[in-house]
């Protein structure tokens, strides 16, 4: 897969791509990536890419003649590219939306600054408006970020297919608690159950903590996993001796 990233401030993606495991995944040519600087399509000599907004308001906007170029010159508009938008006023970024874009062959996506993008340049080339969050940042360029670290590590080869099984947001549940080295850290134990060699109790335990965890941190997903009949009927029994009543609305969904 290829991510093309557009920016003002090449240097912040620049360090993501040249460490950690991401580094290794581009050594091994699982990934791929290209970082355009919208500044090297203005045509003016101190290099601008905003201005004033039409209408008045405060601050500045991307202009959409540099934007434009630098999307052209990645042939953004070919159908073998997405192109994604990164913006507070975007549809939430989820799970589901980075495993949809993990299929895909190459992601271009813009980093806004300042008040945004020429409106013109979302209708032209976006195919999505993607926001990781209910909040505001002056960077496009840290959300982009966000996107990507959630996308490449779903990407075969990148990382084991066993790391991602049980993770947070695996069939609507957050994820268990984990421990390590050393056995009593400040006088707390780690769980006997993980060190007990019985993998069919170590499998029980971890799906009741997660389910607690999931109750305590996010409700809205065990709601929306028994609208979907995502859980089994074994959860559902631990939900019932977790909150001490039963779920009785009759779901045929439900997984035996």
């Amino acid at each position: 897969m290829k991510f093309t990233v557009l920016t003002l401030f090449p240097e912040i993606p620049r360090a993501f791509f040249e460490a950690s495991i991401m580094a290794k995944a581009v050594e091994k040519e699982i990934i791929a990536y290209d970082l355009v600087n919208v500044r090297d399509f203005a045509h003016d000599k101190h290099r601008t890419c905003d201005d004033s907004p039409y209408g008045g308001g405060a601050g500045q906007l991307m202009l959409a003649e540099p934007l434009g170029e630098a999307l052209d010159s990645v042939k953004a508009y070919k159908k073998d590219r997405r192109v994604i938008y990164v913006t507070p006023s975007g549809k939430p970024f989820t799970q589901k939306k980075a495993q949809e874009l993990s299929r895909e062959k190459e992601l271009v996506i813009i980093c806004g600054r300042y008040e945004g993008i020429d409106q013109r340049i979302i209708d032209e080339y976006v195919d999505d408006e993607i926001s990781v969050g209910d909040y505001v940042m002056s960077s496009g360029e840290v959300a982009a970020l966000v996107v990507i670290d959630s996308v490449y590590r779903l990407i075969d080869g990148v990382i084991s297919s066993e790391s991602l099984d049980e993770e947070s947001y695996t069939d609507s549940l957050l994820e268990y608690p984990q421990y390590t080295r050393p056995p009593v850290y400040k006088g707390m134990e780690v769980p006997q159950v993980l060190t007990s060699g019985n993998h069919e109790k170590i499998r029980k335990w971890r799906l009741q903590k997660r389910l607690e965890k999931t109750f305590m941190n996010r409700p809205d997903l065990i709601a929306e996993a028994r609208r979907n009949g995502s859980l089994t009927a074994e959860a559902e029994k631990m939900i019932e001796d977790i909150t001490g009543f039963a779920y009785k609305k009759h779901n045929p969904k439900r997984r035996k």
